[in-house]
């Protein structure tokens, strides 16, 4: 069978230019046909001039790719919750495009998500200028393997983008941060009587380090 040959490509190759890699991994290739004809009685015809090599265990480590396969998610890690904007979809013909709008998450490393209109604003439909720069909270609950896009639920709405809170809560609840009040039961267990202060006892035996 043919044999693949993938190259990592760096800044130095970039700066050269794609010929350049060409180039480097024809002349190595050859190079490596060279050295193995010595080794054995190997003839050659004009339609074998070109590099061909079918071992690929003879090829140098920098040209090889290792290549593995996701076979079983132990633990997800992720919230399935990203903070991001909602737009109308592009094909205003589709039916999708009377039942869903489209979430793009701020971060880049969660995929966009379709959520439902009936999530989105009442007047979203008619003015989604007005919510452009409207920062929102969805939740993905389904990804399924045949389409780009995850589907989801919209929670709640942050606030407009670049203010500290709405951006503060947004990432806040994307890693599972807890950031509600106190309850009753926790504050109890804090001292009442105000104004406190630590007793000499406690001085005595602690080390400061105010």
């Amino acid at each position: 069978p043919d044999v693949i040959i993938e190259a990592q490509f760096d800044d130095n190759d970039a700066e050269h230019g794609q010929d350049h890699l060409q180039d480097m991994l024809t002349d190595d290739i050859k190079k490596l046909s060279l050295d193995t004809s010595e080794k054995g009685d190997v003839h050659r015809t004009k339609q074998d001039d070109g590099p061909k090599v079918n071992d690929p265990r003879l090829l140098p480590d920098e040209f090889l790719q290792r290549t593995a396969k996701v076979v079983y998610i132990l633990e997800k890690k992720h919230s399935r919750a990203a903070t991001g904007f909602i737009k109308l979809l592009a094909d205003r013909n589709s039916e999708l495009f009377k039942r869903c709008a489209m979430f793009s998450p701020v971060d880049h490393r969660v995929p966009r998500v379709y959520v439902p209109l009936a999530d989105c604003p009442p007047d979203f439909v008619t003015k989604p200028e007005a919510y452009s720069q409207m920062l929102f909270i969805c939740r993905i609950v389904d990804w399924k393997d045949d389409s780009n896009f995850a589907s989801g639920q919209l929670c709640k709405s942050l606030g407009q983008a670049g203010e500290i809170e709405p951006e503060s809560e947004g990432i806040l609840t994307e890693y599972g941060v807890d950031f509600s009040d106190f309850s009753p039961e926790v504050l109890e267990c804090l001292p009442q009587n105000l104004p406190w202060v630590i007793s000499s006892g406690e001085l005595a035996k602690r080390r400061d380090l105010r």
